[in-house]
C-alpha cells in the first residue's frame, strides 16, 4: 500500500532537483540601440589630379586608357614639338661653327705665343689673340647652354602622372594640337571613401567615430538582403549646411573596386530606440507561432511573442522582441 506514494514522492524530489540545473533565467531589459536610416552614398576619391602638358605641341602618343592603374612619375603621354628639333639642329650647326673657331684661335694663340718669346711680335697683338680665344669660348659654352635648354624642353614632352591612382578621364584624344599647362588626363588618387548628404534634422545626430552599415552594389534596397553587411566608419562631418543638407565621409576597406561616382546603400545611424532581444535558444516555435516561457507567481507560462531580426549586442547573438514581453519579465532558458 505505500510502495507506490513512496515512489511518486522520490521522483518528485528528483524532478524538482533536476529542475534548476536544467533551467535558467533571463530577466528582461530594454536597451536603447541606434535606429539605422537607409541612404544613398556616392563613391569619391580623395585626390582627383590632371596630368598637364608641360609644353605645346602635338600629343604624339598616349600610353593609358580610362581605368588604367598608374604610379607617380609613370609616362602616360609625350607632346612633340617639331620646332625643338629645328633649333636643335640650328644649335648643332652654331657649335660646330664656333668649335671651329674656337680651334682656328687656339691655333693663333699658340702660334703668338712662339712668336713672342723670339720678340717678332707686339704684346697687345698676343693680347688681342687671348681675347679672341676667350671671347669664343664663352660663346661656345653659351651656345652648349642653349642647347641643353632645347633638350630640356624636349624631355618635357613626356607628360607624367602627378600621383598615383586610377586614370578617370583622357580629356585629349591622340594627335591633338595641346597648349602647355592643359590637362592630358584626370587621375583620381589617394584612396576611396563613401560620401553622404544628410537632412539637416540628423546634423546633431552625427559624430565622427560612429559605425555605420554598408549594403551590396546595386541601387536597389533589395540587393542587400542576405548579403553580409561592411562595416564603415564616419570620419568628418562637414560643418556647413547647404541646400538642406549636411554632408559626412564614411571610410570603409576595400572599396578600390567601385566607379568614382557610384551610388551604394548605407545604413546611417539617426537615432536611438528602445528594444528588448532575448537569446534564440528561449524563443521555442509551435505551429507557426513563437513562444517563450514566461515566470509568473504560478510558475512558467508560455507567452507567444512576435520576433523581428537578429542583432548584433555586446553580449552576442540576440533576437529582437517586437511585442509580448515588457521590461523586467523573467524569462526561463531551456
Amino acid at each position: 500500500m505505500l510502495k507506490f506514494p513512496l515512489r511518486s514522492v522520490a521522483l518528485a524530489v528528483l524532478m524538482a532537483a533536476a529542475g534548476p540545473a536544467l533551467a535558467a533565467e533571463y530577466q528582461v531589459q530594454v536597451q536603447q540601440v541606434p535606429d539605422l536610416k537607409a541612404v544613398y552614398g556616392k563613391v569619391e576619391s580623395r585626390d582627383i589630379v590632371a596630368a598637364r602638358a608641360r609644353i605645346g605641341g602635338t600629343l604624339a602618343e598616349v600610353t593609358v586608357t580610362e581605368g588604367s592603374a598608374v604610379k607617380s612619375g609613370d609616362v602616360i603621354a609625350l607632346v612633340v614639338d617639331d620646332k625643338l628639333a629645328l633649333q636643335l639642329e640650328a644649335l648643332d650647326s652654331q657649335l660646330k661653327a664656333l668649335q671651329a673657331q674656337l680651334d682656328n684661335a687656339a691655333l693663333e694663340l699658340k702660334r703668338g705665343k712662339a712668336l713672342a718669346a723670339s720678340g717678332t711680335i707686339a704684346k697687345a697683338r698676343l693680347d688681342q689673340l687671348q681675347t679672341q680665344v676667350d671671347v669664343l669660348t664663352n660663346q661656345l659654352s653659351s651656345t652648349q647652354s642653349n642647347r641643353a635648354v632645347v633638350v630640356q624642353q624636349a624631355q618635357e614632352g613626356r607628360v607624367l602622372a602627378p600621383a598615383a591612382g586610377r586614370v578617370l578621364t583622357i580629356p585629349s584624344p591622340r594627335g591633338t594640337v595641346i597648349m602647355p599647362g592643359e590637362p592630358v588626363a584626370r587621375i583620381a588618387s589617394g584612396g576611396y571613401f563613401i560620401r553622404l548628404s544628410l537632412p539637416e534634422r540628423h546634423a546633431a545626430l552625427l559624430k565622427e567615430g560612429d559605425t555605420v552599415e554598408i549594403g551590396a552594389r546595386g541601387l536597389q534596397p533589395a540587393a542587400s538582403i542576405g548579403q553580409p553587411l561592411r562595416t564603415g566608419r564616419i570620419v568628418k562631418v562637414y560643418p556647413e549646411i547647404e541646400g538642406g543638407r549636411v554632408a559626412a565621409d564614411v571610410e570603409v576597406d576595400a572599396l578600390g573596386d567601385y566607379f568614382v561616382g557610384e551610388r551604394i546603400l548605407v545604413l546611417v545611424p539617426t537615432a536611438l530606440r528602445p528594444v528588448i532581444t532575448l537569446p534564440p535558444e528561449a524563443v521555442n516555435n509551435r505551429y507557426g507561432v513563437d513562444y517563450v516561457k514566461l515566470m509568473n507567481g504560478n510558475g512558467p507560462v508560455d507567452v507567444p511573442v512576435i520576433i523581428g531580426g537578429m542583432m548584433n549586442t555586446p553580449d552576442g547573438k540576440r533576437l529582437e522582441i517586437i511585442s509580448g514581453l515588457h521590461d523586467g519579465d523573467r524569462v526561463v532558458l531551456p
